[in-house]
């Protein structure tokens, strides 16, 4: 700061060379008021800033007053003290804290600031020149601008992939097959992409300004893989229960009428034969499925009406005292390659398998001299044999029934059966083991009918959207 003398008409100002010192203001009162009254301007009152030059002291001593003394090491007192409050010290507030906690101190502050050393300097320029040299030191080291913004652009990336891989996109999944497969349970993202191509037309009249197509179907995939509830999946999405359900429910009948007439059909015979593993290439030449039952039960009753509605789609033979209405009955048939090729509606009840094979619509696929196999008696073999086909089950006890009206056993060695068994289980149980939510219990908002005009409830749109989407995955029997 560049001081000027206060005094009217001194125009003395701090400047290198002069040789003159400037001096503040005391602080005692009695002394103070005496300065105030040489300097001679009515009613004018100092400040911290204000400063008298060396000319308007007495000048003819060789030895400078008790007066002058004091001023001169008041001024070097405060400034040290303001040197140590830039050094972080606080002495200032601190000195000025004790004074006045302790006033009796005051009558001692004039012999020590006699006692202080002579090193300090006489005037306020060298204080000044000592903090500039203080910040010089400090600041002396250069600064390289370019190496820290390199630094914090590298940081800031390595923590963009450390999110991206954290979360469900496009990006952390596309170069991560096993995270898409843990997921979606389709084999990789290319798979994947496939899907969302076929079904992204049909979702432009969905209205989600939260959820991109994208997240729409990869939350509705890990429902059915993984089997999460709608509250853990609309923790991870950042969304209401109530729109997770709906986009769920919305997804599933999209899947249901694109993907499943395209991806689960009945193959022709010639298809079935070329393609045909080697497992049952020489025991079963003409073998056409594997079929098996399964249930899945509720999560709660279903109500009355829906008692009802699923009531009429058994015959009333199968209707009996201790029919149960907790479970949901299926008969899937899938190819010998595990690709699967017939799936029904569900049932309600425990109704028996001869009535659910003849009520669904199995029994029409099949031609005269093809073999149908399981891996356990399911009670068809004369429904079957009605169509002149042949029922046959998988086990390696020789002598075992086949099932067949003819009751003929399975005429190969034991190896060979336990190789049939081994196969057939592993179909069987490849789409349930891929899509967990098929091994229940299913909740109750799925068991009702998705649309009036469709007698299918949303958890068989689901069973077929799982088959479809297992035979877009690898099958169990490898094409040769």
């Amino acid at each position: 700061m560049v001081h000027t003398c206060v005094v009217t008409g001194c125009r003395n100002r701090r400047t290198p060379g002069t040789g003159l010192s400037f001096y503040r203001f005391p602080r005692d009162p009695d002394r103070k008021q005496r300065w105030i009254e040489a300097v001679n301007r009515e009613g004018w009152v100092p400040n911290d800033g204000s400063r008298l030059c060396s000319t308007h002291f007495i000048s003819e001593m060789k030895e400078p007053g008790a007066v002058e003394i004091l001023d001169k090491q008041e001024a070097r007192v405060e400034a040290a003290n303001a040197l140590l409050f830039l050094q972080g010290q606080g002495s200032t507030a601190v000195g000025e804290r004790v004074q006045e906690e302790h006033p009796e101190e005051r009558e001692q502050e004039a012999i020590v600031e006699e006692s202080a050393s002579s090193s300090l300097s006489t005037d306020d320029e060298d204080e000044d020149e000592s903090v500039s040299d203080s910040k010089k030191g400090k600041f002396d080291a250069p600064v390289n601008f370019e190496d820290i913004l390199r630094a914090l652009k590298k940081e800031n990336q390595a923590l963009r992939e450390s999110v991206e891989k954290m979360s469900l996109s496009e990006n952390s999944l596309r170069n991560d097959a096993e995270k898409v497969k843990f997921y979606t349970g389709l084999p990789n993202y290319f798979v994947l992409e496939t899907v969302m191509w076929l079904l992204a037309p049909h979702m432009d009249g969905m209205k989600n300004v939260r959820l991109s197509k994208f997240q729409q179907l990869l939350l509705t995939l890990m429902r059915l893989r993984l089997d999460l509830r709608n509250q853990d999946l609309a923790y991870r999405f950042g969304v209401k229960v109530g729109m997770l359900t709906k986009t769920v429910h919305r997804m599933v009948n999209i899947m249901s009428s694109t993907l499943v007439p395209t991806a689960v059909f009945w193959p022709s015979r010639a298809e079935l034969r070329k393609n045909l593993p080697a497992a049952l290439r020489t025991s079963h030449p003409d073998c056409a499925v594997i079929i098996d039952c399964f249930t899945v039960p509720f999560e709660e009753p279903v109500s009355r009406g829906n008692q009802h509605q699923q009531q009429q789609r058994v015959a009333p033979s199968s209707q009996g005292e201790g029919t149960s209405y907790n479970v949901l009955k299926y008969l899937i048939g899938v190819a010998p390659q595990g690709v699967v090729t017939f799936v029904s509606r569900g049932v309600l009840g425990n109704v028996s398998d001869k009535t659910l094979a003849e009520g669904c619509g199995f029994l029409c696929k099949l031609l005269p001299g093809d073999v149908v196999l399981a891996a356990r008696n399911l009670d068809i073999a004369d429904s079957v044999a009605a169509r002149g086909a042949l029922f046959k089950i998988a086990c390696s006890h020789q002598g075992e029934a086949s099932g067949s009206s003819e009751g003929s056993p399975l005429a190969d060695s034991s190896s060979e059966a336990v190789s049939v068994q081994r196969h057939v289980e592993r179909v069987i149980s490849m789409v349930k083991r891929r899509y967990a939510m098929l091994t229940g219990p299913v909740e109750s908002p799925f068991t009702a009918a998705s649309e009036r005009t469709s007698n299918l409830s949303t958890f068989d749109k689901i069973v077929q959207v799982a088959c479809a989407l297992n035979n877009l995955c690898i099958s169990a029997a490898p094409l040769e």
